[in-house]
């Protein structure tokens, strides 16, 4: 079994509670080769495993923030099973992001194609420079982006998220703003520090609340209305037994700043 190089994806921990993972490869613009994508699948459970993570931030190293997948890694081995393995490995990462506990913020500094996109679409939140442009440009290459198509589908209107798979064409971050793919759409030497701050406002809020809310969002997104009340009632119920629930109603009571518990 080959060992993987440790730096492919480097964490630090740029505020307490916040947990960054960096994509460090930047000669191949971070693309996710399967190597790639188990060292990125390792890096995420280990911050989902950590009781003293709050948020991840999930940035990237040099010009791109992700060119998708390894197309020369794919063209090299024609194979149906390869390919089955490469996209179900591809897709449990996907899944793991949006499954994590806490929110993952995706920093994005530069071009997001792809299977990259579709790493963006798939963070809770999403903040880029204002040069940093997104596309799905599989179709120019004879594939269409179907699994980038997924999270795409699930953030831009279906017309908007169409045009792009079948065009190919690059949008800029003002206009991903508008679309709905990311959130914000700031000058890159503000990227970091507007990813830092909007982690702490997270921070600022129960654990419990973020956590069982994360959850609940993308549970009832897949069920029918009458059973996404159902869930999301459910939901509530439990939170508000929560004793952070309690103390934000009390305070409110009172007229006073909560105090929220400290579990980490």
């Amino acid at each position: 079994m080959s060992t993987l190089p440790s730096d492919w994806v480097v964490s630090d921990t740029p505020l307490p509670g916040v947990t960054r993972l960096t994509l460090n490869r930047p000669d191949s613009f971070n693309a996710l080769s399967a190597d790639m994508m188990t060292a990125l699948q390792a890096a995420l459970d280990n911050a989902s495993k950590d009781s003293a993570c709050r948020v991840v931030v999930l940035a990237a190293a040099g010009r791109a923030f992700c060119a998708g997948h390894d197309l020369r890694e794919m063209s090299a081995q024609p194979d149906l099973a390869f390919y089955q393995r490469l996209f179900a490995q591809c897709s449990r990462m996907m899944l793991t992001v949006q499954a994590m506990p806490q929110p993952v913020i995706a920093q994005v500094q530069g071009i997001a194609t792809a299977a990259g996109c579709q790493l963006v679409s798939m963070c809770d939140l999403a903040v880029a420079a204002d040069t940093a442009k997104f596309a799905v440009s599989g179709i120019h290459y004879g594939l269409f982006c179907a699994t980038p198509s997924v999270g795409l589908s699930r953030n831009l209107g279906r017309k908007q998220a169409m045009e792009m798979l079948l065009t190919g064409d690059f949008i800029d971050a003002p206009a991903a703003v508008e679309k709905g793919l990311i959130n914000h759409a700031v000058p890159a030497e503000a990227l970091a520090q507007a990813v830092l701050d909007l982690s702490q406002k997270i921070m600022q809020k129960p654990v419990t609340a973020v956590r069982m809310g994360k959850a609940l969002f993308y549970q009832q997104l897949e069920l029918g209305i009458a059973a996404a009340y159902q869930l999301a009632g459910q939901t509530m119920a439990c939170n508000m037994m929560d004793a952070d629930a309690q103390e934000g109603f009390q305070a409110f009571v009172e007229k006073r700043t909560p105090s929220w518990k400290q579990n980490i």
